[in-house]
């Protein structure tokens, strides 16, 4: 069986939190959580420091600051309605990417120091977040955030990670 996900290491701080690991569980959690089958897809992650993000983050969202995790979803699922759920991506065979995740080892680093939680746990939140971005979920709004929110809370509990928010 190939791996749902491909991870590319840009900042070797990366290594010492196996982010490949945490990546791979994170986006099994997400899809299972969300009734999409894990073999069916394919997720390319990247492990960058806080200046890189920055970067990507001026290119695509026209902020240029550091942030957490970010993502570009190769489809549109989302459900074009507020409290809609997103379409379900198509299967295929081979696996087909669903799209790219960034995240910074730096700004991880900071914010799980400042809310005292393990850094495993989250960086494997962010993943699974940037996961279901993917999958065509968004907080633009509080209710899509809390069905996006109350999905991650299901997901990290089955993986024994206590309820981020």
């Amino acid at each position: 069986m190939n791996p749902l996900t491909e991870v590319v290491i840009e900042d070797q701080r990366w290594q010492a939190l196996s982010l490949e690991t945490l990546a791979e569980i994170a986006c099994h959690a997400a899809l299972e959580i969300s009734g999409v089958n894990p073999k069916d897809f394919e997720v390319s992650i990247m492990g960058c420091d806080d200046t890189r993000i920055a970067d990507l983050n001026a290119e695509f969202r026209g902020k240029p600051t550091p942030t957490n995790v970010l993502s570009w979803p190769a489809f549109d699922l989302s459900a074009g309605k507020v409290g809609g759920l997103p379409a379900k991506p198509k299967a295929c065979h081979p696996a087909e990417s669903i799209g790219d995740i960034a995240i910074a080892f730096d700004t991880c680093q900071r914010e799980a120091a400042e809310k005292n939680i393990n850094v495993n746990h989250h960086v494997t939140h962010l993943v699974l977040h940037g996961c279901l971005h993917l999958l065509g979920y968004d907080h633009e709004n509080d209710t899509d955030a809390t069905l996006m929110e109350d999905l991650e809370v299901k997901a990290l509990a089955k993986l024994g990670i206590a309820d981020p928010y």
